[in-house]
């Protein structure tokens, strides 16, 4: 039987540090979302609604691209300060190919990467 892989994220809106569990040290690598500060503040000055159109846009490319890297998990622990782990699990658990996965989210604040790795360290290591 093969292990189970298990995947910590801790993400806000404008990046998600993935974290794969493992027992050799812990690797971790980043994603970001297109949508920067200076981006806002272009779209913001042509019109408000292009800039909440650009910005849903690439929130689900965001979104998009950390649902590629989950559907390779069996277990995954989404967390961090804003409401982005819960729109993120809410877009998965609409997905079928998600359901098999078990995804936990919890409230976090702001965490150095040491942190984070000791955080989904010690996530699973109690379940």
């Amino acid at each position: 039987m093969n292990p189970e892989k298990k995947l910590g994220i801790w993400m806000d809106h404008a990046s998600a540090h993935i974290i794969a569990f493992t027992s050799e040290p812990v690797d971790s690598t980043t994603v970001d979302s297109q949508f920067t500060h200076q981006e806002k503040e272009q779209s913001l000055s042509k019109s408000e609604h292009l800039m909440h159109n650009k910005e849903q846009h690439q929130q689900a490319e965001f979104y998009k691209k950390l649902g590629e890297i989950i559907k390779n998990y069996d277990e995954v622990l989404l967390f961090g300060p804003t409401d982005a782990k819960s729109e993120l699990y809410n877009i998965l658990r609409e997905d079928h190919l998600f359901e098999n996965i078990k995804i936990d989210m919890l409230q976090t604040e702001k965490m150095t990467e040491k942190q984070e790795q000791i955080f989904v360290k010690k996530h699973f290591s109690q379940h």
